[in-house]
């Protein structure tokens, strides 16, 4: 049994932390919820505006511009990833906000220096952009593991990059059609979006600390060192590897449907439609939220874990099933695009939130939610990059459309598989793990 560490003040408490240590669940809730969703949602423009231009008539040996700057970008997101294993789950509470100002910082600054710079030798700023960014994911849900209200946190924080996709690519659309650049679209809407994110994060990070009737209700949540890292690993790692192959399947297909779903929408006919992104994303993002919210009203920790393989499975099956009838023409290409989103937000948001929050919680192992995000996310991301790299250098004849419905099938049926393989492991390891005597 790893030793509980004790109590680390947040900060000294502001009015607004003492008023949301009194307040009701309700309000705290509400709170929390908008400035996480509102805060990730501007983060999360300052990486991915650019893939609503196409960067045509610009290629680099051979291959598209925008491929390369998926690929530089993507390269240093995954890296990210890997130190973040170290770096988030050892990340104490009081240096989350001044990490995250670092990382926004760089991450804007990037894209000043990519509109100065020449192409090709811009592209090198697109890893700058994508380093930083990618650990920002775990010191914001810092915030929000370990309450009895995460399920809903969770949501609302994971949603947001369902509707800043779709938002960021909008702004990016418009500030294209005033008449700047392709160029220096992604440094302008870096500005934009730059004030209210220092706001948001401001906001939330008066939250007070999780309550004793959290750490009762979900286990107390600390920083890992590397021995207790590996010691979890080894305890469920037959679960974790399901797990990690099962996230790595939705990383690679969201990040595909989001760097280039403008290509995507072009193939479909709906190229001169800024406000598609946007359109066909708030319902995806309403959806999922009202769903993976739900959850928390399963308090047994246990169950919900279960039915949060389940939502996974159906959400595999949605996308499959979607695929095919859009191929036979029963729904059209918007109705698909939304039915794609779920099928696949079923399962990516609650990897990125709740479903590591209750496996913890299920088995009362004191962690971090951290430490299973970043990584299922660095495997997640070297597949996202491996399966780029496959499209442009192995199946470059394909459309962006072809290989996209092609991936759905993939992700459908091996999806399936996985998530329930991992299902009837965890009920295997639940029943030894409460066995008498153990």
């Amino acid at each position: 049994m790893i030793p509980l560490r004790k109590h680390v003040p947040l900060k000294p408490a502001s009015p607004i932390t003492q008023w949301l240590s009194r307040t009701n669940g309700f309000a705290f809730s509400l709170y929390t919820a908008f400035a996480a969703f509102c805060l990730y949602t501007c983060i999360f423009a300052l990486r991915k505006t650019f893939g609503v231009a196409t960067y045509e008539n610009n290629a680099v040996a051979g291959v598209d511009f925008k491929v390369w700057m998926v690929i530089f970008q993507l390269i240093g997101y995954m890296l990210s990833k890997f130190i973040g294993i170290k770096v988030v789950s050892e990340l104490g509470a009081h240096a989350r906000a001044k990490g995250i100002l670092i990382m926004v910082s760089v991450a804007s600054i990037s894209w000043l220096f990519f509109a100065l710079t020449p192409t090709p030798y811009n592209l090198i700023f697109l890893f700058f952009n994508g380093l930083p960014l990618g650990m920002v994911w775990g010191m914001v849900f810092g915030y929000l593991e370990g309450r009895k209200f995460t399920e809903v946190l969770g949501a609302s924080l994971s949603v947001s990059f369902i509707f800043s996709s779709g938002f960021a690519k909008t702004i990016g659309g418009l500030i294209m059609q005033q008449g700047i650049s392709e160029y220096w679209m992604p440094f302008v809407s870096s500005c934009l979006f730059f004030i209210p994110l220092l706001t948001f994060l401001w906001l939330l990070d008066k939250i007070p600390a999780p309550t004793a009737e959290d750490e009762q209700l979900r286990t107390k949540r600390a920083p890992m060192s590397g021995k207790e890292r590996m010691r979890f690993t080894l305890t469920f790692l037959p679960g974790l590897i399901l797990l990690v192959l099962t996230y790595t399947l939705l990383t690679v297909y969201r990040d595909f449907r989001d760097n280039f779903s403008s290509e995507i929408w072009i193939s479909l006919g709906y190229g001169d439609k800024p406000s598609i992104f946007t359109s066909t994303e708030v319902p995806v993002t309403i959806v999922v939220l009202i769903v993976i919210g739900s959850l928390m009203l399963i308090k047994n920790n246990f169950t919900a874990m279960m039915v949060n393989h389940l939502i996974v499975l159906l959400g595999f099956i949605t996308v499959g099933i979607s695929t095919y009838a859009f191929q036979q023409a029963w729904i059209s290409a918007p109705t698909w695009m939304v039915l794609i989103g779920m099928g696949l937000y079923f399962g990516y948001i609650q990897f990125n939130s709740i479903f590591f929050d209750r496996l913890i919680a299920t088995f009362r192992y004191v962690s971090t939610v951290g430490f299973l995000i970043y990584l299922a996310d660095s495997i997640g991301y070297l597949g996202s990059a491996s399966v780029l790299f496959y499209r442009e250098f192995g199946q470059k004849e394909l459309s962006w459309l072809e290989f996209f419905m092609q991936g759905g099938y993939i992700l459908s049926v091996v999806g399936s598989v996985l998530i329930l393989l991992s299902l009837v492991y965890f009920i295997k390891k639940h029943k030894s793990w409460h066995a008498p005597g153990v």
